[in-house]
């Protein structure tokens, strides 16, 4: 006769009750995709102007005037650069949209296109996606149509994520001591501590982004002016925008800003961008992301391309930017778990007998 079977009926339901509960949270998860980008997206703004709060609370101010300040202070800055910046950004972004065109034929009019074609069939495989594309948009919205809807999808956006990061400063951290005041006190100590390392590294790489986003848009904005690049502002702002991602993020960057730079202003001066960027890339990448990676999120590199990747592949651009605070949360919880697995095995061990 054969042994009786091992797994009773309550480790059965067990497991299926945790198969569905994972299937139920990853549906949940790709449903709510856009409601869980925005909300990271606030959670990001809300820690890093929670930094500034905090700097004025130490100052003697209550924390509602203080949030008032902070949030009036990133309106006017806001305000300043959309009167100051974006004018002339948006004239420029107009004039290189209109010339994209001419500037196609002329890089396919170029021999170093036509050696591609005559090897690749570019232009015959762009052609046949478009048929396909064509086809699959049969009965589709027309295409201004589209574009006042994408417009009012990023103007709620925006407006949501004001509202979240708001809300998260006013009520945030009362809802945090709430949720630690549920757990036991023998853990609650631990907690705390795990908050305070994410908090912190989430800060710390925001304002370092910050920073290197700020000198990237100032040096190729200079330099590309200086040069007498036609849409210097706007190929600026976007240089400036690329060091949200990672690594990744100037090199596509670079490369589309001089292949631009070769079809408007000809060879030498894109020598000129390529070798600009060459030399920035080192100092982001050897000075300036170390800086901020290692020393506030100490994520090594690696790890973090490797995170740029996979969040990138899972939500877009917007999972590049979010990649590396996650990867720091992810570290820190784990380094947390391995302390408490240490502390368990270490309390299991028998103390070593007395001397003799």
């Amino acid at each position: 006769m054969g042994h009786p079977s091992q797994v009773t009926l309550k480790t059965a339901f067990t497991v299926c009750f945790a198969v569905l509960a994972v299937v139920a949270l990853a549906v949940l998860i790709i449903k709510a995709e856009v409601a869980l980008i925005l909300t990271g997206i606030a959670a990001l703004l809300a820690v890093a102007l929670d930094h500034l709060v905090a700097m004025l609370e130490r100052a003697r101010l209550k924390r509602g005037l203080a949030i008032t300040l902070v949030l009036s202070a990133l309106l006017i800055a806001l305000t300043t650069m959309a009167l100051l910046v974006i004018p002339s950004a948006i004239a420029q972004g107009q004039e290189l949209t209109t010339q994209v065109p001419s500037l196609i034929d002329e890089f396919r009019a170029s021999s170093f296109f036509q050696r591609l074609e005559s090897r690749f069939h570019i232009v015959e495989q762009l052609e046949r996606k478009g048929r396909d594309s064509t086809e699959l948009a049969t009965g589709a919205l027309p295409p201004l149509l589209w574009a006042v809807t994408g417009v009012f999808s990023l103007v709620g956006a925006g407006v949501t994520v004001a509202f979240l990061v708001v809300f998260m400063l006013v009520f945030g951290p009362g809802l945090v001591q709430r949720l630690l005041s549920q757990a036991l006190p023998e853990r609650r100590a631990r907690y705390e501590r795990v908050l305070d390392k994410v908090y912190t590294a989430t800060g710390g790489y925001l304002a370092g982004l910050t920073f290197i986003c700020t000198i990237n848009a100032t040096l190729t904005t200079t330099f590309l002016a200086i040069i007498g690049m036609p849409f210097f502002l706007p190929l600026g702002i976007a240089s400036g925008f690329s060091s949200m991602v990672p690594y990744a993020g100037p090199i596509v960057a670079g490369g589309l800003i001089t292949l631009l730079t070769l079809a408007t202003a000809g060879t030498w001066k894109a020598m000129a961008v390529l070798i600009y960027f060459l030399l920035y890339g080192q100092l982001e990448g050897n000075v300036l992301a170390p800086l901020i990676f290692r020393r506030t999120v100490h994520v090594n590199p690696l790890l973090t391309l490797f995170a740029v990747v996979f969040f990138a592949e899972l939500a877009g651009i917007i999972g590049a930017v979010l990649a590396v605070p996650l990867m720091a949360t992810g570290q820190i919880i784990v380094r947390e778990l391995l302390l408490v697995r240490q502390e368990k095995l270490g309390a299991r061990v028998p103390p070593p007998p007395p001397p003799l």
